[in-house]
């Protein structure tokens, strides 16, 4: 089964400087996080699972990051596509210090195959992931992608995976998302975070919506890296997933004896709905600074 990443990205235009997404951190609260946790961050890996990504980015250079191209079996992760290296910078701006494993299983349209998606999976399982960002989507699954999925989880991955962005096409139900949270489950524990995308304080208008959904981040508008040493802006629900791989990097960070169910509950209890849950935002907006402060207080 092939699934196109690039469903789930609007058209990224190159501009400016990689400093000009600042509003991004400040709208999440993690301008606030203490250096301590930043500093501890650097213990936690994030995978990115995706088209691959230009390591040479500030950005992504800066932590240490480590390629693998799950179809030739080298380390060569160039990214052709473009779609990996802006989730990737997004996931380490939004993660501190926190390093990078960068996982090339999609192909330069951006299409994966279940077989792909499962060695990417495996692959950050046994190369010590803590965060499994998926910031890739598809109308179907199968036992392929249930099994590898099963795999990540019982390894005690946080698994983090985009909505989608068709809402406006019917607004179907995206996997590997409705593995982690189930349809029906209407914001009841699951395996890992289904990510929508917020404006402002409300739903992106293409985001995807239904009982799978856990919570939002920024995802109009993002700013990010492009290959080749260039930033743009985009919107969609890759982008506000990978933040949110970043946010548990730092949550793990603030207390690393917590359990990736742990830390996915402390995102959603501290997001902007205080609590409450809907179709819309799941728990809400995600709030790093409240969510790094409760996870210090947890003993």
């Amino acid at each position: 089964m092939l699934r196109a990443a690039a469903a789930l990205v609007a058209v990224v235009s190159a501009a400016g400087s990689g400093s000009a997404g600042t509003w991004q951190l400040r709208a999440v609260g993690e301008a606030s996080v203490p250096a301590a946790v930043l500093t501890a961050s650097a213990r936690v890996e994030i995978a990115v699972v995706d088209t691959g990504a230009d390591l040479r980015v500030p950005v992504i250079a800066s932590r240490r990051p480590v390629g693998y191209d799950v179809l030739t079996h080298t380390r060569n992760v160039r990214d052709r596509n473009g779609h990996g290296t802006f989730v990737a910078s997004l996931a380490a701006a939004y993660g501190g210090h926190a390093r990078l494993l960068v996982i090339k299983a999609g192909s330069s349209s951006g299409a994966f195959t279940d077989a792909s998606e499962s060695a990417a999976i495996h692959y950050a399982v046994t190369h010590g992931a803590r965060i499994l960002n998926l910031s890739i989507g598809g109308a179907t699954t199968s036992a392929t992608e249930r099994s590898a999925i099963r795999f990540a989880v019982d390894h005690g991955l946080l698994v983090v995976a985009a909505a989608g962005n068709d809402h406006g096409a019917g607004n179907p139900v995206e996997y590997p998302a409705a593995l982690l949270q189930p349809v029906g489950s209407f914001g009841a524990p699951g395996r890992g975070l289904v990510v929508a995308a917020s404006d402002g304080n409300a739903r992106a208008s293409f985001s995807g919506t239904g009982s799978w959904i856990s919570l939002a981040a920024p995802g109009v508008n993002v700013y990010g890296a492009l290959p080749e040493g260039t930033y743009g802006t985009g919107s969609g629900t890759s982008f506000a997933a990978a933040e949110v791989s970043g946010a548990a990097a730092l949550v793990w960070a603030a207390n690393p004896r917590l359990t990736a169910r742990e830390v996915a509950a402390i995102l959603e209890e501290t997001a902007s709905g205080e609590g409450v849950w809907t179709p819309q935002l799941g728990y809400g907006v995600v709030d790093v600074d409240a969510a790094v402060t409760l996870a210090s207080t947890i003993s």
